[in-house]
């Protein structure tokens, strides 16, 4: 069974930065996509960046790129975001997602999903 558990969320002011992680345990096939998307309260979960696991290539969304980063560790299995120059509008739930199709850019291109992590960004 596959889990992915996020971490690294947090309260972090305008322009600083945090680095979330999402661990993966479990038979995931390598030639997929890992994601990440994010929900503000009463809004859409919505597409932030996403990796081709064996190409690396990546895709981000318009209002992250520049200043988010996704990245990956293939010895642990583990995803990373690292988000500099943080807004207040990037302000919500964060989930990381597995076993993806193209488009990447869709929620429910995913087979999995982790439960979330909370970024707060305070003006």
């Amino acid at each position: 069974q596959v889990q992915l558990v996020e971490s690294g969320g947090g309260l972090v002011q305008v322009g600083g930065s945090l680095r979330l992680s999402c661990a993966a345990s479990g038979r995931i096939p390598t030639g997929y996509f890992r994601g990440w998307f994010r929900q503000a309260p009463g809004k859409e979960r919505v597409f932030v960046a996403s990796l081709n696991w064996n190409t690396l290539d990546t895709v981000y969304a318009n209002s992250v790129k520049g200043r988010f980063t996704i990245t990956r560790d293939s010895d642990k299995n583990t995803v990373y975001l690292q988000m500099n120059s943080l807004r207040p509008d990037d302000t919500a739930v964060y989930y990381c997602a597995a076993g993806g199709r193209l488009p990447s850019d869709r929620h429910r291109s995913y087979a999995y999903w982790g439960q979330g992590t909370q970024v707060t960004v305070s003006a």
